[in-house]
Protein backbone atom coordinates (compact mmCIF):
# COMPACT_ATOMS: atom_id res chain seq x y z
CA UNK A 1 0.00 0.00 0.00
CA UNK A 2 0.99 3.55 -0.08
CA UNK A 3 0.75 5.96 2.93
CA UNK A 4 -0.28 10.07 2.43
CA UNK A 5 -0.23 12.26 5.16
CA UNK A 6 -0.82 15.42 4.88
CA UNK A 7 -1.70 18.51 7.07
CA UNK A 8 -2.40 22.19 7.06
CA UNK A 9 0.23 23.30 9.98
CA UNK A 10 2.53 20.94 9.38
CA UNK A 11 6.27 20.54 8.56
CA UNK A 12 7.85 18.32 6.07
CA UNK A 13 9.81 17.10 8.78
CA UNK A 14 7.32 16.27 10.88
CA UNK A 15 5.70 14.71 8.26
CA UNK A 16 8.61 12.36 7.78
CA UNK A 17 8.97 11.22 11.26
CA UNK A 18 5.66 9.37 11.34
CA UNK A 19 6.41 8.13 7.55
CA UNK A 20 9.24 6.35 8.95
CA UNK A 21 6.98 4.36 11.25
CA UNK A 22 5.84 2.73 8.50
CA UNK A 23 9.71 1.44 6.93
CA UNK A 24 8.37 2.98 3.25
CA UNK A 25 10.82 2.06 0.20
CA UNK A 26 10.44 5.33 -0.41
CA UNK A 27 8.92 8.93 -0.09
CA UNK A 28 7.36 11.59 -2.20
CA UNK A 29 6.90 15.47 -1.22
CA UNK A 30 3.51 16.20 -2.78
CA UNK A 31 3.80 19.63 -1.52
CA UNK A 32 4.49 21.79 1.38
CA UNK A 33 2.13 19.72 3.57
CA UNK A 34 1.90 16.41 2.32
CA UNK A 35 4.12 13.18 1.27
CA UNK A 36 3.49 9.62 -0.25
CA UNK A 37 5.05 6.93 1.36
CA UNK A 38 5.38 4.39 -1.21
CA UNK A 39 5.59 0.60 -0.37
CA UNK A 40 4.45 -0.06 2.58
CA UNK A 41 3.66 -3.22 3.94
CA UNK A 42 -0.05 -2.80 5.41
CA UNK A 43 -1.56 -4.56 8.44
CA UNK A 44 -3.91 -3.08 11.10
CA UNK A 45 -1.28 -2.97 14.29
CA UNK A 46 0.26 -0.58 11.39
CA UNK A 47 -2.02 1.42 10.36
CA UNK A 48 -3.43 2.16 14.57
CA UNK A 49 0.13 3.21 15.21
CA UNK A 50 0.41 5.22 12.00
CA UNK A 51 -3.18 6.84 13.04
CA UNK A 52 -2.13 7.52 16.53
CA UNK A 53 1.01 9.44 15.92
CA UNK A 54 -0.58 11.15 13.20
CA UNK A 55 -3.69 11.99 15.31
CA UNK A 56 -1.21 13.60 18.25
CA UNK A 57 0.50 15.90 15.52
CA UNK A 58 -2.74 16.75 13.60
CA UNK A 59 -2.04 15.41 10.55
CA UNK A 60 -4.25 12.90 8.44
CA UNK A 61 -3.58 9.55 7.89
CA UNK A 62 -4.29 7.68 4.35
CA UNK A 63 -3.94 3.80 3.18
CA UNK A 64 -4.56 3.24 -0.60
CA UNK A 65 -3.62 1.01 -3.09
CA UNK A 66 -0.78 2.38 -5.75
CA UNK A 67 -1.95 3.91 -8.92
CA UNK A 68 -5.25 5.35 -7.43
CA UNK A 69 -5.38 8.46 -9.43
CA UNK A 70 -8.99 11.02 -10.05
CA UNK A 71 -8.72 9.74 -13.46
CA UNK A 72 -10.06 6.28 -12.12
CA UNK A 73 -13.28 8.25 -11.16
CA UNK A 74 -15.92 10.14 -13.45
CA UNK A 75 -18.78 11.23 -10.20
CA UNK A 76 -17.74 12.92 -7.34
CA UNK A 77 -20.66 13.47 -4.83
CA UNK A 78 -20.75 15.51 -1.70
CA UNK A 79 -23.25 16.10 1.36
CA UNK A 80 -23.66 19.58 1.98
CA UNK A 81 -24.33 20.65 5.36
CA UNK A 82 -20.76 20.52 6.96
CA UNK A 83 -19.24 18.64 4.41
CA UNK A 84 -19.44 21.34 0.94
CA UNK A 85 -20.00 24.34 3.31
CA UNK A 86 -19.21 24.99 7.31
CA UNK A 87 -22.56 25.28 8.56
CA UNK A 88 -26.32 23.40 9.31
CA UNK A 89 -28.16 25.50 7.30
CA UNK A 90 -31.58 24.03 9.37
CA UNK A 91 -29.37 25.40 12.75
CA UNK A 92 -28.87 28.79 11.32
CA UNK A 93 -32.29 29.31 10.11
CA UNK A 94 -33.57 28.09 13.79
CA UNK A 95 -30.79 30.62 15.24
CA UNK A 96 -33.64 33.70 13.43
CA UNK A 97 -36.51 32.30 15.45
CA UNK A 98 -34.21 31.95 18.82
CA UNK A 99 -34.42 27.85 18.76
CA UNK A 100 -31.00 27.06 17.72
CA UNK A 101 -30.15 24.86 20.42
CA UNK A 102 -33.44 22.77 20.53
CA UNK A 103 -32.97 21.97 16.59
CA UNK A 104 -28.97 21.85 16.83
CA UNK A 105 -29.39 18.81 19.60
CA UNK A 106 -32.10 17.09 17.09
CA UNK A 107 -29.32 17.74 14.13
CA UNK A 108 -26.55 16.00 16.41
CA UNK A 109 -28.57 13.39 17.48
CA UNK A 110 -29.26 12.33 14.04
CA UNK A 111 -25.76 12.73 12.60
CA UNK A 112 -24.83 10.35 14.81
CA UNK A 113 -27.23 7.70 13.93
CA UNK A 114 -29.38 7.81 17.10
CA UNK A 115 -32.88 9.46 15.15
CA UNK A 116 -33.59 8.23 11.76
CA UNK A 117 -32.83 11.02 9.64
CA UNK A 118 -36.64 11.71 8.20
CA UNK A 119 -38.18 11.71 11.81
CA UNK A 120 -35.15 14.41 13.26
CA UNK A 121 -36.35 16.43 9.68
CA UNK A 122 -39.93 16.52 10.41
CA UNK A 123 -39.36 17.24 13.94
CA UNK A 124 -36.94 20.39 12.81
CA UNK A 125 -38.98 22.01 10.34
CA UNK A 126 -41.78 21.57 12.49
CA UNK A 127 -40.35 24.26 15.11
CA UNK A 128 -39.88 26.73 12.16
CA UNK A 129 -43.21 27.69 11.53
CA UNK A 130 -44.33 31.21 11.04
CA UNK A 131 -40.48 31.93 10.25
CA UNK A 132 -40.20 34.87 7.53
CA UNK A 133 -38.88 33.07 4.34
CA UNK A 134 -36.47 35.95 4.69
CA UNK A 135 -34.55 34.48 6.87
CA UNK A 136 -32.97 31.75 4.31
CA UNK A 137 -31.60 34.43 2.13
CA UNK A 138 -29.96 35.99 5.63
CA UNK A 139 -28.26 32.90 6.44
CA UNK A 140 -27.10 32.26 3.12
CA UNK A 141 -25.71 35.79 2.73
CA UNK A 142 -24.11 36.36 5.85
CA UNK A 143 -23.23 32.56 7.76
CA UNK A 144 -22.70 30.18 4.92
CA UNK A 145 -19.07 29.84 3.93
CA UNK A 146 -17.39 26.77 1.53
CA UNK A 147 -15.67 24.89 3.40
CA UNK A 148 -11.16 24.70 3.64
CA UNK A 149 -10.33 23.13 0.17
CA UNK A 150 -13.53 23.44 -1.46
CA UNK A 151 -13.41 25.25 -4.13
CA UNK A 152 -9.58 24.21 -5.02
CA UNK A 153 -10.80 20.07 -4.90
CA UNK A 154 -14.18 21.44 -7.52
CA UNK A 155 -11.82 22.99 -9.53
CA UNK A 156 -9.21 20.11 -10.32
CA UNK A 157 -12.55 17.64 -10.43
CA UNK A 158 -13.55 19.61 -13.25
CA UNK A 159 -10.22 20.21 -15.01
CA UNK A 160 -10.04 16.14 -14.81
CA UNK A 161 -13.24 15.74 -16.29
CA UNK A 162 -15.04 14.48 -13.47
CA UNK A 163 -18.58 15.77 -12.68
CA UNK A 164 -20.13 17.22 -9.71
CA UNK A 165 -23.35 15.72 -7.46
CA UNK A 166 -24.49 17.76 -4.56
CA UNK A 167 -26.91 15.75 -2.91
CA UNK A 168 -28.53 16.84 0.60
CA UNK A 169 -30.98 16.33 3.60
CA UNK A 170 -30.70 20.46 3.66
CA UNK A 171 -32.78 22.59 1.11
CA UNK A 172 -33.16 23.25 -2.08
CA UNK A 173 -32.99 26.88 -1.01
CA UNK A 174 -29.09 26.76 -0.76
CA UNK A 175 -28.09 23.58 -3.18
CA UNK A 176 -29.63 25.71 -6.19
CA UNK A 177 -27.70 29.13 -4.96
CA UNK A 178 -24.90 26.59 -4.39
CA UNK A 179 -24.92 24.65 -8.05
CA UNK A 180 -24.89 28.46 -9.76
CA UNK A 181 -21.68 29.40 -7.63
CA UNK A 182 -19.85 26.61 -7.99
CA UNK A 183 -20.71 25.35 -11.19
CA UNK A 184 -22.45 21.92 -10.07
CA UNK A 185 -23.70 19.31 -12.80
CA UNK A 186 -26.11 17.64 -10.11
CA UNK A 187 -28.11 18.58 -6.45
CA UNK A 188 -30.85 16.80 -4.77
CA UNK A 189 -32.51 18.11 -1.72
CA UNK A 190 -35.72 18.92 0.48
CA UNK A 191 -38.26 21.64 -0.22
CA UNK A 192 -39.03 23.70 2.46
CA UNK A 193 -42.67 24.70 1.99
CA UNK A 194 -43.51 28.72 1.58
CA UNK A 195 -46.80 30.29 1.99
CA UNK A 196 -47.49 34.10 2.61
CA UNK A 197 -43.81 34.67 2.60
CA UNK A 198 -43.59 31.95 5.43
CA UNK A 199 -42.53 28.92 6.54
CA UNK A 200 -45.11 26.38 6.97
CA UNK A 201 -43.20 24.04 9.33
CA UNK A 202 -42.97 21.44 6.38
CA UNK A 203 -41.44 19.89 3.94
CA UNK A 204 -43.15 18.95 -0.33
CA UNK A 205 -42.61 15.35 -1.06
CA UNK A 206 -40.60 13.22 -0.10
CA UNK A 207 -38.19 13.28 2.32
CA UNK A 208 -34.19 13.48 1.52
CA UNK A 209 -32.93 11.26 3.58
CA UNK A 210 -30.19 8.19 3.93
CA UNK A 211 -32.23 5.83 1.40
CA UNK A 212 -32.70 8.58 -0.98
CA UNK A 213 -29.41 10.12 -0.96
CA UNK A 214 -27.67 6.47 -2.05
CA UNK A 215 -30.70 6.41 -4.95
CA UNK A 216 -30.00 9.47 -5.98
CA UNK A 217 -26.21 8.61 -6.46
CA UNK A 218 -27.16 5.55 -8.58
CA UNK A 219 -29.58 7.38 -10.46
CA UNK A 220 -26.93 9.70 -11.54
CA UNK A 221 -24.68 6.87 -12.51
CA UNK A 222 -27.00 5.67 -14.31
CA UNK A 223 -27.29 8.79 -16.16
CA UNK A 224 -24.13 9.01 -16.86
CA UNK A 225 -23.40 5.53 -18.13
CA UNK A 226 -21.31 4.19 -14.79
CA UNK A 227 -20.66 2.54 -12.03
CA UNK A 228 -20.99 3.23 -8.91
CA UNK A 229 -17.24 2.47 -8.41
CA UNK A 230 -16.34 5.35 -10.19
CA UNK A 231 -18.01 7.34 -7.57
CA UNK A 232 -15.80 9.40 -4.97
CA UNK A 233 -18.40 10.21 -2.20
CA UNK A 234 -18.03 12.44 1.01
CA UNK A 235 -20.05 13.19 3.87
CA UNK A 236 -19.63 13.69 7.50
CA UNK A 237 -23.31 12.05 9.07
CA UNK A 238 -24.59 9.05 9.72
CA UNK A 239 -27.61 9.85 7.00
CA UNK A 240 -24.61 9.63 4.64
CA UNK A 241 -23.29 5.83 5.22
CA UNK A 242 -25.65 4.17 2.72
CA UNK A 243 -24.22 6.65 -0.13
CA UNK A 244 -20.85 6.57 1.30
CA UNK A 245 -21.21 2.73 1.21
CA UNK A 246 -21.77 2.08 -2.53
CA UNK A 247 -18.42 4.49 -3.46
CA UNK A 248 -15.21 3.62 -5.50
CA UNK A 249 -14.02 5.92 -2.75
CA UNK A 250 -15.70 7.23 0.34
CA UNK A 251 -13.73 10.33 2.61
CA UNK A 252 -15.08 11.48 5.95
CA UNK A 253 -15.02 14.58 6.25
CA UNK A 254 -14.62 16.54 9.83
CA UNK A 255 -17.02 13.29 10.38
CA UNK A 256 -18.77 11.87 13.54
CA UNK A 257 -16.89 8.86 15.18
CA UNK A 258 -19.42 6.09 13.13
CA UNK A 259 -18.69 7.32 9.96
CA UNK A 260 -14.74 7.75 9.97
CA UNK A 261 -14.67 4.28 11.49
CA UNK A 262 -16.53 3.57 8.44
CA UNK A 263 -14.65 5.45 5.51
CA UNK A 264 -11.92 4.78 3.24
CA UNK A 265 -10.75 7.81 4.06
CA UNK A 266 -10.68 10.38 6.64
CA UNK A 267 -10.09 14.19 6.23
CA UNK A 268 -9.95 15.71 9.87
CA UNK A 269 -7.60 18.21 9.64
CA UNK A 270 -6.77 18.86 5.73
CA UNK A 271 -9.32 20.54 3.92
CA UNK A 272 -11.60 18.96 0.69
CA UNK A 273 -8.54 19.88 -1.36
CA UNK A 274 -7.00 16.79 0.57
CA UNK A 275 -8.44 14.47 -1.54
CA UNK A 276 -5.87 15.57 -4.55
CA UNK A 277 -3.02 14.22 -2.51
CA UNK A 278 -4.48 10.92 -1.78
CA UNK A 279 -5.55 10.63 -5.50
CA UNK A 280 -2.17 12.62 -7.18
Amino acid sequence: MNLVLQGPDTTIDTLRRIGALADPARVRELGAGAIRCEQVDFSEALKQTIEAAAGAARIDATFIAPGRTLADFRLVAMDMDSTLITIECIDEIADMQGLKPQVAAITEAAMRGELEFAESLTRRVALLAGLDASALERVYEERLAISMGGEAMLAQVRAAGLRTLLVSGGFTFFTERLKTRLGLDYTHANVLEIVDGKLTGRVLGGIVDAEEKKRTVERVCADMGIDTSQAIIMGDGANDLRMMSIAGLSVAFRAKPVVREQADVALNYTGLDGLLAILA
